[in-house]
């Protein structure tokens, strides 16, 4: 099953709603996950069942929608584990390359243009009746079970 054929049909706009990235951005991913997986297969790796960019696809679905391995597993005609590992390795190498990563603190902070937010998280206490035995009423025992 090749998901992704299915896919290079839409257009720009529909590509980036169903994946959560843009053509260019999956096809740059798709190449660093070309490289990794070579890097596999020359050591003495198995060949995967699905192709790299249904791979890719599969992880994207799980991180956009977070459906269970089980559904998005289903959809492949793959198991559960093999979804889930599959997952997994395609987020390390993404995670490793260095290439898809949001910036530190520290370049943040190095910014010229700081932007502060003030949100009132300010204590205010609830108003409720005072108890008291004078304000409250009585339940008379022989009518409690």
């Amino acid at each position: 099953m090749d998901k992704y054929k299915n896919i290079t049909k839409l257009t720009a706009v529909n590509f980036r709603r169903l994946t959560g990235v843009k053509r260019t951005t999956f096809e740059a991913m798709l190449e660093i996950l070309n490289r990794a997986e070579s890097k596999k297969l020359r050591i003495g790796a198995n060949p995967h069942k699905l192709s790299m960019p249904d791979r890719l696809l599969m992880c994207l679905e799980y991180l956009r929608e977070y459906r269970t391995y089980f559904h998005i597993s289903h959809d492949y005609g793959i198991s559960e584990s093999t979804c889930y590992r599959n997952c997994v390795w395609v987020e390390n190498t993404l995670i490793a390359s260095k290439e898809f990563r949001l910036p530190s603190r520290k370049e943040l902070l190095n910014e010229a243009e700081i932007e502060v937010i003030v949100v009132d998280a300010t204590e205010s206490p609830i108003e409720r009746p005072q108890k008291n035995r004078g304000n409250t009423t009585l339940a008379r025992r022989k009518n409690t079970p």
